[in-house]
């Protein structure tokens, strides 16, 4: 479901923490994993500002998108990016999950994304070092939909740029569900595999960390 590798060809088509926590989306799916190769060019994107950055991205994504595809019924999902905060969309000066996608439609055919569907309604704190429970917490409320026509009996293609723990994008597949959608899927660049977390996740704070320190 969350497309995490599994231990071996014969291991249970979900992973222990899907089991458990069911998310609120069909399936997900990522073009590789975030330590490797893949960290650079986000980097340069969302803390660098070297926006031409999306176009390999876009293309990378476009992948993933395509590996999801067979899951899709005949009308094709829309795609939604997760969205920013406005502060921090102020700060940054655009959304990263927004560029990439408009890179990857150019290789997708049919494919069409709406920015005015799902919005964040507050900041929340970082994710980092909350237990599971602690996550939801700090998320609920902080997503809202204001089309819901858009989506209204339709699939939705939810897209962000790494997936790390699963917890943003389960609580926005979880309000566009609410809101009317019939299935969420989830598609990303980047994967935090179970066996990179730590590192991988002390990485993300500290680049954000330092992106806010240069614009302060």
């Amino acid at each position: 479901m969350c497309g995490e590798r599994l231990e071996s060809q014969f291991a249970e088509s979900l992973c222990g923490m899907c089991r458990r926590t069911e998310p609120h989306f069909v399936k997900a799916a990522a073009y590789g994993s975030y330590e490797g190769s893949l960290r650079g060019p986000i980097h340069l994107l969302k803390y660098d500002h070297v926006r031409p950055a999306a176009r390999v991205l876009g293309r990378m994504l476009a992948d993933a998108i395509s590996d999801l595809r067979p899951s899709f019924g005949e009308r094709l999902p829309i795609i939604v990016p997760v969205p920013l905060h406005r502060t921090k969309l102020h700060e940054r000066g655009f959304n990263q999950s927004e560029e990439i996608v408009r890179a990857a439609i150019k290789h997708l055919p049919g494919f069409q994304m709406s920015t005015k569907v799902l919005v964040r309604q507050r900041a929340t704190a970082s994710q980092i070092g909350l237990t599971r429970h602690q996550r939801r917490e700090n998320l609920r409320g902080a997503f809202g939909v204001v089309a819901a026509d858009h989506i209204a009996a339709r699939d939705v293609l939810l897209v962000d740029d790494v997936y790390t723990t699963g917890t943003t994008v389960s609580e926005c597949a979880r309000i566009l569900r609410r809101s009317g959608a019939s299935r969420v899927f989830v598609a990303t660049v980047a994967r935090v595999l179970r066996a990179e977390p730590a590192a991988a996740a002390s990485n993300i704070v500290r680049e954000e960390e330092g992106s806010l320190a240069a614009t302060a």
